[in-house]
């Protein structure tokens, strides 16, 4: 059985709600309805990670929620019902039922669909439609998830301004980058979707940053990989998470695996170092090589992933 889309919902109106769980019956999803913000926020906080797509009812107090989500760093997926009879955009009528055949199509431009619009405050990704819509949901959802995965972790709101701190910046991504892998990996066992292209900004790159934003981005990146030595092999349940860091740091700096090997052999070098001055033999730190050849591998799956399917 293929994996089920978990999906959330906040809808003020019993009779909607009802018609939602009708539209959504079987087993190719999971809905978790909600009647309050409040109640909605508190799954949300806790299970960020499992939830594949929020529908949500316009209403006065749907902003708080959204700003609530924003200050948090959680983004996922959402379709916004607005309960004004509004025409889908042209590029929902266009989309089409996805199957395992198609490829991942562009993102439309929500921002500037609709004039009034929730993905101004949330993400840009925020597919809104008129409640009159709603036997289309399935679609929707859809067409949001597609929207997310090619969703940039550096633009992913219109009023987002850039960060004056480098590191801050590229950190900041992860919880956006992280949810998007998972989405892609469901979805590759559920629909077939292949790769997504993961946008980056250039003047981010490591090699245009300054010097002194330079060496304080390769204390960071040497930092972060020192914390993954230390903890490799002790069997931490936070390793992965840690190297997913890592390697999401890396890759929005489009840092080279030359200069990971360069950081690995300096780090390794200093430990050696430390060793031998405690009377140590430093042949243990042979078995960290399978620290560098896993990481390595991480980097260039992203790198892979991040080539689109036209070329």
């Amino acid at each position: 059985m293929y994996p089920q889309l978990s999906i959330s919902t906040l809808l003020n109106s019993g009779d909607l709600a009802q018609s939602l769980t009708a539209l959504l019956s079987g087993d190719r999803y999971r809905v978790t309805q909600f009647s309050s913000e409040k109640e909605l926020f508190d799954f949300i906080e806790l299970e960020k990670q499992q939830i594949d797509c929020l529908i949500l009812q316009a209403s006065s107090n749907l902003n708080s929620l959204v700003e609530q989500l924003q200050r948090r760093a959680i983004l996922l997926p959402a379709v916004v019902l607005k309960s004004e009879t509004a025409t889908p955009s042209h590029e929902s009528e266009q989309l089409g039922t996805l199957n395992h055949t198609e490829s991942i199509p562009p993102a439309p431009n929500t921002a500037q669909t609709h004039q009034t619009s929730l993905s101004c405050t949330y993400h840009v990704a925020t597919v809104e439609v008129s409640i009159t819509q709603l036997d289309r949901m399935v679609q929707l959802i859809h067409q949001a998830i597609v929207q997310f995965l090619k969703l940039s972790p550096t633009h992913h709101t219109p009023s987002l301004q850039p960060a004056s701190d480098v590191v801050v910046e590229l950190t900041s991504q992860n919880s956006l980058m992280l949810q998007q892998r998972r989405l892609t990996e469901k979805l590759k066992e559920r629909l077939g979707y292949l790769s997504v292209y993961y946008k980056r900004e250039p003047k981010n790159f490591l090699r245009y940053l300054p010097p002194d934003e330079k060496q304080k981005f390769l204390k960071k990146l040497k930092s972060n990989y020192s914390n993954i030595v230390l903890i490799y092999f002790s069997g931490e349940e936070q390793l992965n998470q840690k190297i997913d860091d890592f390697v999401n740091m890396a890759f929005f700096a489009d840092v080279s695996v030359s200069q990971i090997v360069e950081v690995h052999m300096e780090l390794i070098d200093e430990f050696s170092k430390q060793l031998k001055l405690e009377g140590r033999s430093d042949d243990i730190l042979l078995d960290y090589r399978l620290t560098l050849i896993d990481t390595i591998a991480h980097l260039c799956e992203m790198y892979r992933r991040s080539i689109p399917r036209d070329f």
